[in-house]
């Protein structure tokens, strides 16, 4: 996985998830930087800077290239995870709760849908090459349902045309194939302080705010709904999401 790793002070790790570049985070890194922490952030294996040449992607893949970078790190972090990004964050926090001192869930993906065969069979047809990139970037506005970043031009665009290099179609395809069955699995062991950030208008899920809760709820963790964000409230609503999570980060300081 290729990151980058800036500010100094406890560190905080943030995760894209699927078909999404670690600029993903553009807007939240510098207020977490200026809020006194070290952010490293991170392309998913087979997309943005990371190599396209691995045999596995999805769920499980990422909670391992995780496992392996807080290693390297040589400490653990509060660990934000977006879309399966989440999901891979809560089998890490499960099975290495040494290496996470806390979650951000950002509209999570941690336990498998309930959709049926017929509908997740049009899925992998949508997402097989050789118009995965294509169909990707038609979604990719459903996903940003509500306000839209103000470069969301730019960044969809990046994104695409990253998605167009040697390889990564096909490891995007190959990703969009994970399921989240692990990550369901985990959420029974995981101890970690967790917060759940949910846009209001995520398009995947029938009731955000239904789905929050109840991740909470089994996390015994807190929500903040984010209103006029989907899938992205990081990117399209900054300001909110940025201030609820240094608030959350505030909290583990004060009861370390």
């Amino acid at each position: 996985m290729a990151y980058d790793v800036q500010g100094s002070g406890p560190l905080v790790l943030l995760v894209p998830g699927m078909g999404e570049l670690r600029s993903t985070y553009r807007f939240l890194v510098p207020a977490l930087v200026a809020a006194g922490y070290t952010v490293a952030t991170t392309d998913l294996r087979g997309h943005g800077d990371s190599d396209a040449t691995f045999p596995g992607y999805g769920d499980v893949e990422t909670a391992g290239d995780i496992e392996g970078l807080l290693r390297e790190l040589d400490r653990p972090a509060v660990v934000v995870g977006n879309s399966m990004g989440a999901g891979a964050a809560v089998i890490v926090a499960a099975e290495h709760p040494e290496l996470v001192s806390g979650l951000v869930l950002i509209g999570p993906f941690v336990r498998q849908p309930s959709t049926s065969a017929l509908k997740n069979l049009l899925f992998r047809i949508l997402m097989a090459r050789p118009w995965a990139a294509a169909a990707w970037k038609a979604y990719m506005p459903v996903l940003h349902a509500g306000t839209k970043p103000a470069d969301f031009a730019e960044y969809r665009q990046a994104a695409i045309a990253s998605m167009k290099r040697p390889g990564h179609e096909r490891a995007f395809s190959l990703t969009t194939r994970t399921d989240h069955v692990r990550a369901g699995e985990c959420l029974a062991n995981v101890d970690s302080p967790t917060l759940v950030v949910m846009g209001a208008k995520d398009p995947d899920f029938k009731s955000p705010e239904a789905e929050a809760d109840w991740i909470a709820r089994t996390l015994r963790g807190s929500v903040v709904m984010v209103p006029d964000a989907g899938r992205y409230p990081q990117s399209q609503q900054p300001g909110i999401t940025a201030a609820a999570i240094t608030n959350f980060l505030g909290t583990l300081a004060d009861n370390a």
